[in-house]
């Protein structure tokens, strides 16, 4: 089948590569032009596990390929999905211009043909998005049945996107009355007998595991502050609730220590909240999770400043240490608080490169944090020096070779939870335990 992916960021590359490795042939589709020479190059425009692969098997099997031109990408295939971003707003609210941009496109391209086309859409947005915008731009492709328009909700790990994509957790399809998807969305496409629902209750349910995700994991930084005061060990708590899985469901997220962050999950819960406002209801929980957040960076914050070092290493910059996504780490903001009170600040994390980051992870590094070469060393004895404070944000090291680099001038503050770093030559302390 002929597939058109709009938007080449982590969930489109993921999906292109994906459906290519099915036999599907793709054409990528990016307003960056850089983005689109590399698909056309068979490399990655993101830093994910097993994609880089995937794309070059594809491009040397002549199933992929990428372009600027929409209207020509629509019109040379059967089916369009759009993966292309929603970010928030300054009020909370989701910015679907893109969205917008790339549907009136895929219009203009459509009615100069006949022949019946899906379109599936995998952005991210709230319930009801999907209804108005067709009703706002495709209303009239749709009554003449040459459209078929089909939500499908994507639940990728950054880190583990490729493995989610083909062994998903949860796989839904919004139609419009929650019918079933068009023939041509074939099982090799919405993969193995998805759950079809309306596409409000699609939208709803990836926001549903939004907002629960992060309430998993801001109730257990709570439960680990908690449990700190009271000279307890957070984890072994955490872990002891998690051994119950009738009630308690999976212990993901449920674990004491980094906040939450990232491109996704503080973004669905500031829209979730501001849909809330908007609609007069009373959401305390949901809106007291980025309060709960911001507390629990604060007091890692805190931690730090109890240590008494002026100097600070910091271990695993980006949202995890398969990745190299710095939009909306808490460990950046840890860098910058840092770094305006004074501290001189040492990084360490294999995986970045300011120099390739592109698309919106180079933007967010660019405003953000623009000195950050400055900041970053690729050799792990001259990051983490002679002495200071060593916060370890993700396992992006050998525990020998951190043996060898740390000393008992450091001292060491877990915030992953790894218990080995007890046997390292330095004092030793648990952000929640």
């Amino acid at each position: 089948m002929r597939i058109s992916v709009f938007g080449l960021g982590y969930v489109g590359a993921v999906t292109a590569g994906c459906l290519a490795r099915r036999g599907h042939a793709i054409v990528g589709v990016d307003v960056r032009p850089h983005k689109v020479e590399l698909f056309n190059a068979g490399q990655t425009p993101v830093l994910e596990p097993g994609l880089d692969e995937l794309l070059k098997t594809a491009r040397s099997n002549g199933l992929l390929r990428a372009t600027s031109n929409a209207h020509e990408a629509v019109m040379g295939s059967d089916v369009s999905v759009v993966c292309v971003g929603t970010p928030s707003t300054v009020t909370g609210a989701l910015d679907l211009s893109s969205v917008r941009r790339v549907l009136k496109e895929i219009r203009g391209a459509l009615r100069s043909r006949t022949k019946s086309h899906a379109l599936v859409i995998r952005s991210a947005m709230l319930p009801g998005s999907t209804a108005r915008l067709v009703s706002e731009l495709l209303v009239e492709l749709e009554a003449a049945g040459t459209l078929s328009i089909c939500y499908y909700p994507e639940f990728l790990r950054e880190g583990a996107a490729v493995a989610d994509f083909e062994d998903p957790s949860l796989m839904i399809v919004g139609t419009r009355q929650g019918g079933k998807p068009p023939p041509v969305l074939s099982e090799s496409v919405l993969g193995d007998k998805p759950i079809v629902v309306s596409w409000q209750t699609a939208e709803l349910v990836k926001y549903a595991c939004s907002a629960f995700h992060a309430t998993k994991v801001a109730f257990a930084n709570e439960v680990g502050r908690m449990a700190k005061g009271m000279q307890l060990d957070g984890c072994t708590v955490m872990e002891l609730l998690c051994r119950d899985t009738r009630l308690n469901l999976s212990p993901v997220y449920l674990k004491p220590g980094n906040p939450f962050g990232g491109p996704y999950l503080p973004r669905d819960v500031r829209a979730l909240a501001h849909q809330g406002r908007l609609q007069g209801l009373n959401l305390p929980l949901i809106e007291s999770l980025p309060p709960s957040n911001e507390r629990h960076l604060q007091s890692l914050l805190s931690l730090i400043a109890d240590s008494g070092c002026p100097e600070v290493v910091i271990l695993g910059l980006a949202l995890n240490a398969e990745t190299d996504d710095l939009r909306e780490s808490p460990m950046v903001e840890v860098a910058q608080a840092l770094l305006g009170r004074g501290y001189r600040v040492r990084i360490y994390d294999p995986q970045l490169n300011p120099g390739k980051a592109i698309g919106n992870n180079g933007r967010s590094i660019s405003v953000r944090m623009p000195h950050l070469a400055s900041l970053l060393h690729a050799d792990l004895a001259k990051a983490v020096g002679e002495q200071g404070l060593v916060v370890a944000a993700q396992r992006c090291a050998s525990l020998p070779d951190l043996a060898k680099a740390i000393t008992p001038r450091h001292r060491v503050l877990d915030v992953y939870g790894w218990p080995e770093l007890k046997t390292l030559p330095a004092p030793y302390e648990g952000f929640c335990w």
